[in-house]
């Protein structure tokens, strides 16, 4: 994704990714984006907001995904994220609880350092260069 910053309207995304603005508001209806509203109540889509809209063109362009199964990734996509953020925090609490052991006792302990869910769009990004590398 490109690097952005500020807030765009419906147009505005509509002209930079070329797909129509109802398509943006089916998204909206469909729960699958989520842009802020102005006290006018205008549309304002975030860079994350875009970064989203990039992932659900992607799957349906590029895989052929359907709105149904485009949910059911994003909401794999969020809970997978969630599993990484309570995987490193019991990795700091145990590694906190090591602390509290004699030397002799904590060196039989091995706790990674780094651990990483595989990421979706890594997924899907692995796949696209198989694809055009056969």
């Amino acid at each position: 994704m490109k690097k952005r910053k500020g807030f765009y309207t419906i147009g505005m995304v509509a002209r930079m990714y070329n797909i129509h603005p109802q398509t943006l508001r089916l998204y909206e209806r469909e729960g699958l984006l989520k842009p802020q509203r102005t006290a006018g109540n205008n549309r304002l889509y975030t860079d994350e907001d875009l970064e989203r809209l990039e992932f659900i063109l992607t799957l349906t362009r590029e895989l052929g995904v359907n709105l149904a199964g485009v949910e059911i990734i994003l909401r794999m996509k969020e809970q997978m994220e969630e599993m990484q953020k309570q995987i490193e925090q019991l990795l700091e609490f145990i590694e906190k609880q090591l602390q509290n052991l004699p030397q002799e006792e904590r060196s039989l302990v091995k706790v990674p350092r780094t651990f990483s869910v595989i990421k979706i769009t890594e997924i899907i990004k692995g796949e696209d260069k198989e694809e055009k590398n056969p």
